[in-house]
């Protein structure tokens, strides 16, 4: 079985969500490999188990995705082999209409970018937008945190 990764990516306007913001979680993460084919990523999580996650490179709403837990001490070495800066960042669970909304406030060179993100069933599922939604930014590898960890500086609404 595959695993996919189906999600919107949008520009955030103002801090309205933050009023329905359940949680909050600091990540640190890093770029092992982000050309050809696929991407891989180290992230460190507060509270929560480290990962290292392959993603295909495939722009659109469907990526093929696997993540796997690793020990921290393992997860901290491999940042010493990044390709790139760390991206640093605070996600903020967002509940909105029975979907969790992940709103991403980005830190250090990237302080003043917010992103939110909804993961999807499949590729049609409709859904209500909040007010504070701005323009999707979905396939655009100017906002793909590979992208971010090279330096380079997106678009803001």
């Amino acid at each position: 079985m595959q695993n996919f990764e189906i999600e919107r990516k949008f520009l955030v306007r103002g801090d309205a969500w933050k009023a329905a913001a359940t949680e909050a979680t600091r990540i640190a993460q890093a770029y092992l490999r982000t050309d050809g084919d696929a991407t891989v990523r180290v992230r460190v999580r507060e509270g929560r188990p480290a990962t290292l996650t392959v993603k295909s490179q495939a722009a659109g709403l469907t990526r093929l995705e696997f993540e796997y837990e690793i020990p921290q001490a393992d997860a901290e070495a491999l940042f010493a082999l990044r390709q790139g800066a760390i991206v640093e960042k605070v996600r903020h669970q967002v509940p909105v209409d029975g979907l969790v909304w992940e709103v991403d406030v980005f830190e250090g060179a990237h302080a003043g970018l917010v992103i939110a993100e909804v993961e999807l069933a499949s590729p049609t599922q409709a859904i209500t937008l909040p007010p504070w939604a701005g323009p999707e930014v979905t396939g655009d590898p100017a906002y793909y945190n590979n992208a971010l960890a090279r330096g380079e500086m997106p678009p803001r609404s």
